[in-house]
């Protein structure tokens, strides 16, 4: 099977993935895959929708294997429906790996040439952008302000890890907190220069 070109977006919640992604997307020769979209349009007929839908609607944790075979089922389609065209298009990835367990069970999948970690070491501005995003998206339930401290906890114990499963070379820092357009030309400067900045600790 052939090991698709990716970059993967990292960052907490509220660090601005899904708005780089997004760009990126519009960009020839990258095919965004946001993992919040790909849950949100799953086929509940399928096998392994079935099995997705039967843990969450317990609100149970979805176990890796699942998770990862159900975003593997979205590129499989992707690719046949000519979107995403892997032996020219690099993927962008954004919300997938979440942890460590799925970073190894994609290591087949995708051949990861960089990561950009977006950086918001600012607890306090996370809160506030996700909060901001879930009242304009009319979302009051993550605008609850304990559903969003769990949000961050659980990017700390369990997605966080994720940046030191990967080579330091391969991941680039960028500061999250500088407007968009300034966050998006970096990561572009980066990827045209091919240049490999060793992670920052924050």
């Amino acid at each position: 099977m052939m090991r698709y070109n990716t970059f993967i977006l990292f960052g907490a919640p509220g660090s601005g993935k899904g708005t780089q992604g997004k760009t990126l997307g519009t960009i020839p020769r990258f095919y965004h895959c946001a993992c919040g979209d790909v849950f949100r349009s799953i086929d509940t007929r399928t096998k392994v929708g079935k099995a997705f839908l039967e843990y969450s609607s317990r609100g149970q944790l979805v176990p890796d294997e699942i998770t990862v075979e159900l975003w593997r089922e979205a590129i499989d389609a992707t690719v046949e429906a000519h979107n995403f065209k892997p032996d020219i298009d690099t993927l962008v990835l954004d919300g997938i790996p979440r942890n460590i367990g799925q970073a190894k069970i994609m290591e087949e999948m995708i051949d990861v040439k960089k990561v950009f970690h977006l950086s918001c070491p600012s607890r306090e501005t996370l809160f506030s952008r996700l909060k901001k995003r879930a009242l304009k998206d009319n979302r009051l339930d993550d605008a609850n302000d304990h559903v969003i401290e769990r949000r961050l906890d659980t990017y700390e114990t369990e997605s966080r890890p994720v940046l030191s499963y990967y080579p330091q070379e391969l991941i680039t820092v960028v500061d999250a907190t500088q407007p968009p357009a300034k966050v998006l030309f970096e990561i572009l400067e980066s990827v045209n220069n091919g240049v490999y900045e060793p992670a920052a600790a924050v």
